[in-house]
């Protein structure tokens, strides 16, 4: 295995999803995962991803990703970076009762989740990545919020306190319309203008630094159409974010009272994806969508090689069911050439194994047991 790769040598779990007893040892390449659907290939992958952002890539609750009748669950991975020499041993535990999540590093307890987000990085290639580009707003900034997160530790300490203050002056307003006492709301609005203001920068800042990169990676996908991608924000547009978010928190206090949320900041922007001058959530065909995702996720693991100086595990989640074999071999060709290191595929059908990944080992899942191929 080369330099720069992470390398996921073993992976258990117990009582996640499916799993009532998962013990896997992977190949420095990866593996290939097939079996029909139902059997627990998405919750593999499930799993590996949980390892780096400490929750459901689906959105579930941590108590609905425990087996049904088990009292919770408890994964764990050993990890390597580098070509082995720096080795890393991580797990997760949740208990239904008291819903308590305990996360350890090489056999300490994290005192605080941050510490251990994005310790195993990985990039998912999901059906459901399609919603980034069809979905509402907050799709998308959830994927802005994800890869800046995973990449840069003052975002991610940004965001922590943009939402905490945002949840409280959103309750102060509530309780304003009540008994008019606006300065509640207002004492929360400092906080507000300075997170927000890091979070609108730093968005702009990736958007702008990435956008050709997702019109070439479009093209070289297979898009004709001229693809762009922009970052929609009034406050982003200001010489002085933290000035102008300041501002619109005051000057819209009594609307915002009245309807009992914060209209203004970076939770209300987004990110627009434009095809040949429309845009693509709205205009979009279902294959441009897809393609859009696609370069999405491939910004996403450009970002975190940067940042981490490794090849993220790729978790491919049958990602080329709907696409042509020109455009399944465009985009591995495309991942290859960034670096493409460990992958786990997971399909229901051999047939659905490209040809560029022939050479990943095989097993085969079937009601969350997973057992090597036959030969």
């Amino acid at each position: 295995m080369s330099a720069g790769q992470v390398w996921l040598r073993r992976l258990s779990c117990r009582d996640f999803r499916n799993f009532e007893r998962l013990d896997l040892e992977l190949p420095e390449a990866g593996l290939a995962i097939i079996g029909e659907n139902g059997q627990g290939k998405t919750n593999l992958l499930e799993s590996i991803y949980y390892m780096q952002v400490l929750r459901s890539a689906r959105g579930a609750r941590d108590q609905d990703l425990v087996r049904f009748g088990a009292r919770g669950f408890h994964i764990s991975a050993g990890s390597s970076l580098n070509g082995g020499d720096d080795r890393s041993e991580m797990s997760v535990g949740f208990e239904t009762a008291g819903k308590k999540k305990k996360v350890t590093l090489d056999g300490g307890v994290v005192a605080r989740l941050s510490e251990a987000f994005g310790s195993l990085p990985s990039v998912m290639f999901s059906p459901r990545d399609i919603q980034m580009i069809a979905g509402a707003p907050s799709e998308r900034r959830r994927f802005l919020d994800l890869v800046l997160a995973l990449t840069s530790r003052r975002y991610l300490g940004a965001l922590q306190h943009y939402r905490a203050a945002l949840t409280r002056r959103n309750a102060a307003l509530r309780d304003a319309a009540r008994n008019g006492d606006e300065d509640a709301a207002a004492v929360w609005e400092p906080s507000l203008a300075d997170h927000g203001a890091t979070l609108v920068c730093e968005r702009a800042a990736w958007v702008n630094e990435r956008a050709e990169e997702f019109s070439r990676l479009s093209a070289a996908i297979g898009e004709p159409g001229k693809s762009l991608m922009s970052y929609s924000s009034q406050i982003a547009k200001s010489e002085d974010p933290r000035s102008a978010l300041a501002d619109a928190l005051t000057r819209q206090r009594k609307h915002d009272i009245r309807r009992g949320m914060t209209h203004s900041g970076p939770h209300r922007d987004d990110l627009t994806l434009i095809l040949d001058g429309r845009d693509l959530r709205v205009f979009g065909s279902a294959g441009q969508q897809r393609t859009a995702a696609i370069a999405l996720r491939m910004l996403e693991g450009a970002t975190l090689r940067a940042a981490r100086g490794v090849a993220p595990v790729m978790l491919l989640d049958d990602p080329f069911a709907e696409l042509d074999v020109r455009r399944s071999a465009r985009i591995l060709e495309l991942l290859r050439n960034a670096g493409l290191g460990q992958t786990v595929l997971v399909v229901p059908r051999e047939s659905d194994i490209p040809p560029e990944l022939l050479g990943l080992e095989r097993r085969r899942i079937h009601a969350g047991v997973i057992e090597r191929a036959a030969a």
